[in-house]
């Protein structure tokens, strides 16, 4: 694996977040609008994430 593409973050951001960050951000997965924290934790734990290695 050239570690192309490995995942090295997963953060929480605006519209406007992603603009700041500009062309060279190529990869964003919107998600519907939660009314709380627990409901976007509650998402991103039902996602069924490739396995990796784990270190």
């Amino acid at each position: 694996m050239d570690g192309r593409d490995d995942i090295v973050a997963v953060g929480l951001l605006s519209a406007r977040d992603l603009e700041r960050l500009g062309s060279g951000f190529t990869r964003a997965y919107p998600v519907e609008v939660a009314r709380s924290f627990g409901d976007i934790l509650a998402k991103l734990e039902a996602i069924d994430w490739p396995a990796g290695d784990k270190d």
